[in-house]
């Protein structure tokens, strides 16, 4: 083995759960003789959500794919360190305990983790150890994408060429040989483990009960990674208009995997370019590449305006608006988050999401716009609904969507375009094929009154075997009324503008 800068490094995994192209591993490796690898569960976010009860599909993900890794390390002669802990303190711990001269890890955006490695960095360097970080998790970050006079974006599509600019693209296709491929090859020996290995916790010695990932679908670890990438690969051409369609397969359903790294971002992108410049599929691979592009937009939002995290509008003066409050408010709310509010695509939508922690992106912008703009709640109820929920909750792509539907964020939808939920399903759900998956009650009714029960005429009802406010219940409220609510609800805004801009 070639001499080394450090005699030990640990390797601290996060969201980040695979053992190839992995920047914080393959840096280690190149520069450290052995190399351990860690994994917290850190109970300083696993406590906040036993608040909500032991059944969590994202800890049962990461635990099962934290298995395969440990699997995967194993038979390069390594594994994995996992423990139940605070990881400000648990890591400084570890790297005394293996007497290790550094620690490294990949970037985490989100500022109570900015905090978090803030600690551990202190108390890393009180011990003579050092912490680096690696850019892993997004394509560009922070200030690599910037504007012409050196300034943030704050506007999606300029970002986007800007971004596509800086991979090659200011006259064609991206280039994907400008993406970084990390080697995580181990020399022999080289992955080490303390003997005897210690055992990772259960679900129940954390608190939580085991999830039934299979029953809904959901793969777990590099593996599930893989064979979902797999599949999409073989209909990206599809993918710019198939996404919209919530009874289509359409989605990549890879974003779990994206949320916690069990998929590189990189390759994932690789993809896209290289499918972009063959011509295979260019049109859909463009598309996907754009999605890719908006995660990186929203964690650069994220970086540079942090306050969005503490539930400040990116548009301050959208914070005037005057949302509904009360006993009545809250009943909304709660039909809302259990898909009784009355309206069949906005319903099925939510029960999705109750029962199976994924929502079609189309349907996150119905649910939302319904919530915010029908109903009169306030958006961030809707965030943290949603935070508590999505099995690939991120905190910058879940506020940047809720701000987006309330127009309130960067590059917002107009604050008087209001989603009409029943045009919405009649464009995207035309035959209530979706609906009907989730609300069966009303599998008997026809594309054409299936998208508002209650406008059938009585006889169709009967036949179909539907009781208004029964089997179904009512709408808890008139669109059309709904939308003249908000458009005056929204009034302070357009009356702060005229000040500024005056």
């Amino acid at each position: 083995m070639t001499t080394k800068k450090y005699e030990r490094a640990l390797v601290w995994f996060r969201r980040d759960l695979r053992n190839f192209d992995h920047a914080a591993l393959h840096h280690a490796l190149a520069s450290s003789r052995r190399v351990y690898c860690a994994f917290i569960f850190d109970k300083d976010i696993l406590d906040p959500l036993l608040a909500w009860g032991p059944q969590d599909r994202r800890i049962a993900f990461i635990h099962a794919s934290l298995i395969e890794l440990n699997a995967e390390l194993g038979r390069e002669g390594g594994g994995l360190i996992v423990r139940h802990a605070r990881a400000a303190e648990a890591i400084p711990h570890m790297a005394a305990e293996l007497e290790v001269d550094a620690v490294f890890c990949n970037h985490d955006y989100e500022p109570a983790a900015i905090a978090r490695d803030r600690e551990v960095a202190l108390a890393l360097e009180r011990q003579g150890r050092r912490l680096f970080s690696f850019k892993d998790q997004v394509l560009r970050e922070k200030d690599e994408v910037l504007s012409l006079s050196a300034k943030p974006f704050s506007v999606f599509t300029p970002y986007k060429n800007a971004w596509l600019k800086s991979f090659g693209a200011a006259s064609g296709e991206p280039d994907s040989s400008l993406l970084p491929h990390y080697d995580c090859t181990p020399a022999a020996g080289q992955l080490a483990l303390p003997a005897p290995a210690p055992a990772m916790p259960s679900l129940q010695q954390m608190g939580f009960d085991e999830c039934d990932l299979q029953s809904i679908n959901i793969r777990t670890g590099m593996s599930g990674g893989q064979a979902l990438l797999d599949d999409f690969l073989t209909r990206i051409g599809r993918y710019r208009t198939a996404r919209e369609f919530p009874a289509v397969k359409g989605p990549s359903y890879l974003s779990v995997h994206l949320r916690f790294g069990t998929v590189s971002v990189r390759a994932l992108a690789r993809h896209a370019m290289d499918a972009m410049r063959s011509g295979t599929g260019a049109d859909g691979a463009a598309g996907w590449l754009s999605e890719l592009v908006w995660r990186d937009f929203y964690f650069m939002i994220l970086h540079h305006h942090p306050r969005v995290a503490e539930g400040e509008a990116f548009k301050p003066e959208y914070d005037r608006i005057g949302w509904e409050e009360g006993e009545h408010a809250d009943e909304i709310f709660a039909a809302w988050c259990e898909g009784r509010t009355g309206y069949p695509l906005v319903d099925a939508a939510m029960m999705q999401l109750n029962r199976t922690g994924f929502m079609h992106n189309r349907l996150r912008m119905v649910t939302a716009c319904f919530l915010i703009k029908d109903l009169g709640i306030d958006w961030r109820r809707g965030e943290a609904y949603f935070a508590r929920m999505l099995n690939d909750f991120d905190l910058s792509a879940n506020n940047g969507g809720w701000q987006w539907a309330s127009s309130s964020g960067c590059d917002a939808q107009p604050y008087f375009r209001i989603f009409n939920p029943i045009t919405q399903s009649e464009k995207f759900d035309p035959e209530g094929k979706f609906i009907k998956r989730y609300l069966p009650q009303l599998a008997k009714l026809d594309g054409k009154h299936i998208h508002a029960p209650w406008l059938a005429p009585a006889m169709t009802l009967e036949m179909a075997g539907l009781r208004l406010g029964s089997d179904y219940p009512r709408p808890v409220v008139a669109h059309d009324e709904a939308r003249k609510r908000t458009l005056e609800r929204y009034e302070v805004v357009k009356k702060t503008t005229i000040v500024q801009s005056g």
